[in-house]
């Protein structure tokens, strides 16, 4: 592709929402918003050094924009939340729903930031580790390290709950 703004253009159509997405999980509507706008201005300004595939790129530029504009206390709180939020619900009795998400809710709370992008990064998105590994600014050894803990966090995280659960019945 040798036109700048055809490329642009391209990138932009076709990772825009997946941009806003990553987005919407850390921030607010708006924040979320100004996150992609600021993104896309990067990408604009360094078309050049964006790689293929761009996605991986893109969602690391907005990773630091939104660790530049957020509070890390925060953010694992307003993930879990969204996440939540934003899961499908499994087709049972509503009380059971309800339980199984207070659960879910209640282990990603538990869960560290970095555990929940790991998850978020491999899981909702489809990342390969290698392509993971440069949104999260490391090796891809080490972030399939980090999934590997983040994954047995969570499992711990939910087992406990269910005890939980099970003790109060």
């Amino acid at each position: 592709m040798d036109h700048p703004q055809q490329r642009f253009t391209e990138l932009y159509d076709r990772h825009y929402r997946n941009v806003l997405g990553y987005a919407l999980l850390r921030a607010d509507r708006q924040a979320a918003e100004d996150v992609v706008s600021e993104t896309f201005l990067i990408t604009w300004r360094r078309l050049r050094e964006v790689p293929d595939p761009a996605l991986p790129w893109l969602l690391g530029v907005a990773r630091n924009l939104l660790r530049k504009q957020q509070d890390s206390g925060l953010r694992g709180r307003a993930l879990a939340a969204r996440l939540a939020d934003l899961a499908p619900a499994p087709e049972d009795d509503v009380a059971e729903r309800v339980a199984r998400r207070e659960a879910a809710l209640a282990a990603l709370a538990e869960l560290g930031e970095n555990d929940v992008e790991a998850l978020v990064l491999a899981s909702w998105y489809g990342l390969t580790p290698a392509e993971a590994a440069r949104v999260a600014g490391c090796t891809a050894r080490t972030f399939n390290v980090r999934l590997h803990r983040a994954r047995r966090r969570l499992a711990e995280a939910l087992d406990h709950d269910a005890l939980t659960l099970e003790e109060r019945r």
